[in-house]
């Protein structure tokens, strides 16, 4: 006896670990009663005994039943009334979370109330040290709770998946500290922490090794899925009680192996063709060397015996009888055609003052739209139409919950070690308290004028200071990280002053597993109200956003010097970066401009270049100014009509058009230019006015074609619902219609002058000065002209040339199409802004630290919420919800996050509000005594009010049965929608106040919304399946239920085009093509050569886009624009020599010496003829105006512009050059002769062919004949 009173004396002193419980029997207990408090702050602790259990007085008794159930009706026990009224206080803080779940609440009652009174006490509880109260009396600190794993593991499952939708999360992380098993949840609940809520002295969980004098304790706990539906939780609370959803198929790809279906059947088909195209190849080279040609060709050997056995067709030979003309026959549109152009060349020319003036005014006039112009700087209305369904969900939330809020974010970061710190925590509040006291100097704004308040006191800010109540006061320098870790691990502990629990997610980044404490960054967010666009509010928010952003760049300084990192952004940051670089785009636009012109300047007077004086007078600097001149007039008068009927700028088309219109148009200047040179060599004894006329009757139709293809191609974009594509196509359109316009008209009035100037002979510049200069000699045949039509033009006929292009480029074409599915959608922010940017690093940080996706909303539009049935539909925390129930059908895709992207319970306000009443929750709704119409004040005393639905019949119930409907409802709605979140958490002020919008009235309700958020998004791909998947629940919901629902965040707004991209894409595209082929047919006079080009261009944007595949360049609003000006300027490269191909110079055929035939014949021609202008004039001046765009600062011109045209001119390039010729050879249709056969005028450039070609055959003949042997 002496030697236990000394262990138990040594026990109190030295509070070590002993067994203080001596005896484990049935019917002893190990506490009873209390004994005092530990501190003054403290709570009562139990005293120790280890005797017999107690037979309770009738109160104690009716309190037991009350608290723990009917099964403790008549039982002994080992607790007191203090005790029980200890437990109930308890029980009803954990039951304000788990009472959702009948289950965990029956489960959490049973648990505790068996260790507070079981008279087995003893058996299961072992009490290990003791302490001294306040009072000096003995009490227990510490002991060993002994539970079976069993009845702890489904403990534990009965509780792990109930929501607090309060806070969007689960009760576990506020109940037990975010426990993934049982073991942590009971460690959780057991660990002492008596001034934050939980247990006022330690109980440990020991799971090793049980005493032998020990039984387990063991309970019949509940499954919440439980068959009883006293005990059953609904789905949101209980996996196994939830629907089975349907799969979703939207990940998946159809596959091969790892090879896309679909680049497998372009591969298959490819080669089928390819095998095809080398059986009908060989067939024809068999049928061509066989018998049945022999005695033609021994006529032919007999007639003109000089031709070999070696030759093939397509050598070039000496005999030039051996030439076919082609059929000679007209087509009386192109006649038409021609005839109408020179009326008009000979008018330009002959009034070249009026037509200039005239054409000047009707600029002018056009150009008055200029007073209205805008330019669309709102995202929203650039990329989404204004009767599209994405456009009208923003409205319908904007009017309903006020616009989203304005985000100001900044990370934190330190690279090298945990970023938390005393030091940097000091600071920290000293920066943030200087953003608090922030004041504009205009408005006087701070940021408590703007911030958003959810009580309507306090500003949301999203830090850790707010674990310290935002007072750095409240930072003790010794425990600091101890607080840090109970509010990281139980933040409902730490509310902050806006009382709104903070995740731990949303404010430290950087971390490893739950290891918070040593998070590598801090995140903050001041979270700013929006209003109207243009209203005087947000013109404060900007005001004070603008200081914002002038503090946090000198932040960044300080950051620095403590080797810290700052990146932050503001709701202001992107637009005015993106002005930034737009204004760094356009210096690099126009100095690519400027190459353009001066090489247009060089090309088009090196041809009659000489030497000395002579310059002065050949170079074509003012021309080339006056092209460039009416460029600009043309989208000066295409923006001013479009201005005027109410059509907005974009940066697109201000960035883009002119160069567009500049690349289109200064192919027809050269056209024209060396036409006239044709035309001047062999009617020099002609007026100028005549010769220009011949040149524009000759060039019009060619000129007319590709400006019909192009005007109708970007005028096709007009249909398109996206703003920022249907704007630029009509600004498109437009400037090219009246470029093409003043080109055939003012330009060809210019050109006459420049040629009355040249033949006067005046400074070029200066034109009243005259150069006197000798005669120089006639210009010789371009080096260029002599390489195509000596050398290039032959091998690329050749048959084995042919069929090698052939192969090549369709193999080519069908990697290309291969390829297409691997394009990418989207347009990363970062590719934006300049490189140079803040911005740059706060995005880069925003998906390295910040492991918390953006919030989605589920919206519900007019819906009677006070009926049963609509109750039904939306719930999913009582048993009667219907089972694909909005709440329901939310959970079950949660749970599937890798297809969903839901990361999160949603918060249902309809559920909290139903146990909001609920009467066990006594905290919550509470009448002032005797009232029925006036609530209590949160912190009134219990006797001062009466609990709502205590003496309810039928009681309050989880199958909903007898809970409000009607009037009713909207009673209790209005007193639960001002109730605050302390001390009940399920208030819904603070959490719901701007997700209802009630309409007392008529007794409904105009909209509400039910908040989740969507798993970490860090990438476009995710941003873009993350909507889909959104738009693909909110229509599962509507089909299951019938309620009108839709989801929304605000990126939604931005992502809705990739929906679509890809069909309006292909439809644009496609009708684009369809009308080349109908244009081309119509003017070139032939389907066959029509459908030729079409096919032509078609293989260009193909190639295009397999380049886009290659080189990351993702599909997006400006992707697309290109690629709608790659099918205008494809169609450039294409149909110059369809043109020349269809209608060959004659006079070029008489001096070919090939034995070439029919089209092969005529392809010659066309390359001969505007070869060289297509590759000097066209691709050349394209070449140099994109060069100068790799030397841009911004990624999106790198890589939307610079690399996608640079594309376009080197595909575009070969295709016409190359391709086109040959599949001409093989295909095109048959030839016509503008002229008949008498008319003296035909072919403008005979004479210059002639006598260029036979003074070359003949210098070439003498030296043959000179030359040794």
């Amino acid at each position: 006896m002496i030697v236990r009173l000394i262990i138990r004396v040594l026990c109190i002193v030295s509070v070590v670990g002993c067994a203080i419980t001596e005896i484990h029997e049935s019917g002893t207990c190990a506490i009873y009663k209390n004994c005092g408090k530990k501190s003054f702050f403290g709570s009562q602790l139990p005293c120790p005994y280890n005797g017999p259990a107690v037979t309770p007085d009738a109160t104690t008794r009716s309190e037991l039943v009350e608290i723990c159930g009917a099964d403790w009706a008549q039982t002994q026990v080992c607790c007191d009334t203090d005790q029980l009224e200890n437990l109930k206080s308890n029980l009803k803080k954990a039951q304000n979370l788990i009472s959702s779940c009948p289950a965990c609440e029956a489960n959490f009652i049973q648990f505790f109330c068996s260790f507070t009174c079981s008279p087995n006490q003893s058996q299961f509880v072992n009490v290990t040290a003791l302490g001294t109260s306040t009072s000096k009396t003995e009490i227990v600190t510490e002991l060993s709770y002994y539970v079976s794993p069993e009845t702890a593991s489904k403990f534990y499952d009965s509780c792990k998946d109930v929501k607090f939708s309060a806070t969007n999360g689960y009760v576990m992380d506020l109940l037990g500290g975010g426990a993934k098993n049982y073991k942590e949840f009971l460690k959780f609940l057991g660990d002492e922490k008596p001034l934050l809520g939980g247990s006022p002295f330690q109980i440990n969980f020991p799971w090793d090794e049980t005493p032998s004098d020990i039984s387990r304790l063991e309970l019949d706990t509940k499954s919440c899925a439980d068959g009883n539906e006293r005990y059953r939780c609904a789905c949101m609370d209980c996996p196994d009680a939830c629907p089975t959803l349907p799969s979703s198929d939207y990940s998946r790809q159809c596959y091969v192996g790892a090879v896309p279906c679909f680049s497998l059947i372009v591969f298959l088909i490819y080669s089928l063709g390819l095998v095809v195209f080398i059986l009908v190849y060989k067939s024809i080279l068999t049928f061509n060397r066989g018998s049945f040609h022999k005695p033609e060709r021994l006529r032919l050997l007999q007639e003109h015996g000089g031709a070999s056995e070696d030759e093939e067709e397509g050598d070039i030979v000496e005999t030039a009888e051996l030439v076919e003309r082609p059929i000679v026959k007209t087509y009386p549109l192109h006649a038409l055609l021609q005839s109408r152009f020179t009326t008009i060349g000979l008018f330009c020319a002959q009034f070249p003052g009026l037509v200039i003036g005239l054409s000047l005014l009707f600029v002018a006039i056009m150009s008055l739209g200029l007073f209205h112009f805008s330019v669309e700087t709102n995202p929203v209305r650039l990329w989404v139409s204004a009767k599209s369904d994405p456009y009208q969900e923003k409205l319908f939330f904007d009017e309903n919950f006020g616009p989203f809020y304005r985000a100001e974010q900044a990370f934190l970061i330190s690279e090298n070690q945990p970023i938390l710190s005393y030091d940097t925590l000091q600071w920290w509040f000293e920066v943030e308290q200087n953003i608090t006291n922030l004041r504009s100097k205009n408005s006087g704004t701070t940021f408590d004028d703007i911030c958003l308040k959810p009580t309507g006191e306090a500003c949301v800010v999203q830090s850790i200071t707010q674990y310290f109540g935002g007072n750095f006061e409240n930072v003790d320098p010794n425990d600091w990280r101890d607080q840090i870790e109970t509010c990281t691990s139980n933040p409902v502990d730490c509310l902050p002053p806006f009382q709104q629990p903070l995740k731990p997610t949303m404010i430290l980044g950087g971390v490893e597993g739950q290891d918070y404490i040593n998070a590598r960054a801090i995140i903050v967010s001041w979270v700013v109200n929006n209003g109207p666009e243009g209203s005087m509010y947000v013109d404060n928010a900007m005001e004070w956003e603008r200081l914002l952003e002038g503090y946090l760049l000198q932040v960044q300084e300080q950051a620095s010097l403590r080797g810290l990192r700052l990146s932050f952004n503001t709701e202001i940051s992107l637009e005015k970066e993106l002005n930034k670089s737009t204004n760094t785009d356009a210096k690099i636009v126009v100095i690519s401009y400027l190459f353009m012109f001066v090489y247009a300047s060089y090309a088009l007077g090196k041809s009659s270049f000489s030497s000395g004086k002579q310059i002065l007078v050949d170079s074509k600097v003012t021309l080339g100014l006056f092209g460039i001149l009416i460029v600009l007039l043309s989208v000066s008068a295409s923006i001013g009509f479009f201005s005027i009927i109410g059509i907005k700028v974009t940066l697109i088309i201000a960035e883009v058009i002119p160069f567009l219109v500049l690349a289109v148009g200064v192919d027809n200047i050269f056209l024209l230019s060396h036409e006239l040179e044709l035309v001047n060599q062999k009617h020099a004894d002609e007026p100028v006015e005549y010769r220009v006329a011949r040149a524009v009757g000759k060039m019009g139709p060619s000129i007319m074609l590709s400006a019909s293809c192009e005007t109708i191609s970007f005028a096709l974009g007009a249909v398109v619902s996206m703003p920022a594509v249907r704007n630029f196509a009509i600004y498109a359109a437009g400037a090219v219609l009246i470029n093409s316009i003043l080109q055939i008209t003012m330009f060809v009035s210019a050109l006459t002058l420049d040629q009355m100037r040249t033949e006067n002979s005046r400074m070029d510049c200066f034109p009243f000065v005259q150069v006197r200069t000798r005669n120089v000699a006639q210009p010789t045949e371009g080096f260029l002209t002599s390489f195509i039509r000596r050398s290039y033009a032959p091998l690329l006929l050749k048959k084995e040339t042919k069929a090698v292009v052939i192969v090549v480029f369709s193999a080519i074409c069908a990697l290309s199409l291969a390829l297409v599915p691997k394009i990418q959608l989207g347009l990363d922010q970062r590719y934006a802004i300049p490189e140079d940017s803040y911005l740059i690093s706060y995005f880069d940080d925003l998906y390295a630290y910040f492991d918390s996706g953006p919030p989605v909303y589920f919206v519900t539009r007019e819906l009677n919420i006070t009926e049963r049935t609509a109750q039904k539909d939306l719930c999913g925390r009582f048993s009667t919800c219907e089972e694909f129930s909005l709440l329901n059908v939310l959970e079950q895709e949660r749970k599937r996050s890798e297809v969903s992207y839901i990361a999160e319970p949603a918060a249902s306000w309809i559920d909290d509000f139903f146990h909001w009443l609920n009467p066990n929750l006594d905290e919550c709704c509470r009448f002032k005594k005797g009232s029925k119409d006036e609530m209590c004040s949160p912190y009134a005393r219990e006797w001062q009010c009466d609990v709502c639905f205590e003496n309810r019949h039928p009681p309050w119930n989880i199958t909903m049965y007898g809970l409000p409907e009607g009037d009713e409802f909207m009673k209790f709605f209005s007193f639960w929608i001002d109730s605050p979140s302390d001390p009940c958490p399920l208030g819904g002020k603070a959490p719901y106040s701007n997700a209802v919008v009630p309409d007392y009235e008529r007794t409904t309700f105009l909209a509400s919304n039910f908040r989740t958020s969507h798993t970490p998004l860090r990438s476009q791909d995710d941003f873009i399946k993350a909507y889909a998947s959104a738009k693909r629940i909110a229509a599962t919901i509507t089909e299951k239920t019938g309620v009108d629902v839709f989801p929304y965040s605000v990126f939604y707004i931005f992502f809705a085009q990739y929906g679509t991209i890809f069909r309006l894409t292909l439809s644009l595209i496609s009708a684009a093509e369809i009308m080349i082929f109908i244009i081309s047919s119509i003017l070139l006079g032939s389907i066959r050569t029509g459908l030729v080009v079409a096919i032509t261009v078609a293989m260009i944007i193909v190639n295009i886009m397999g380049v886009m595949a290659v080189w990351g360049i993702s599909l997006n609003a400006v992707s697309l624009v290109n690629l709608v000006i790659c099918v205008g300027i494809g169609v450039e490269f294409c149909s110059h020599i369809a043109k020349a191909f269809m209608v060959p110079n004659m006079d070029v055929l008489d001096l070919s010496r090939s034995r070439m035939k029919g089209n092969d014949e005529r392809v010659w021609s066309s390359l001969v003829s505007v070869g060289g202008s297509v590759f000097s004039g066209i691709t050349l001046t394209k070449f140099i105006g994109v060069i100068v765009l790799a030397f841009t600062r911004s990624k999106i011109f790198k890589i939307y512009y610079f690399k996608m045209w640079l594309a376009l001119v080197i595909i575009a390039a070969s295709h016409g050059l190359i391709f086109l010729p040959v599949f001409l050879s093989y295909a095109g249709g048959s030839g016509y002769n503008l002229y008949e056969e008498d008319d003296p005028a035909h072919d403008t450039a005979a004479m210059r062919y002639r006598s260029l070609f036979e003074e070359q055959e003949s210098n070439e003949s003498e030296e043959e004949e000179d030359s040794p042997h």
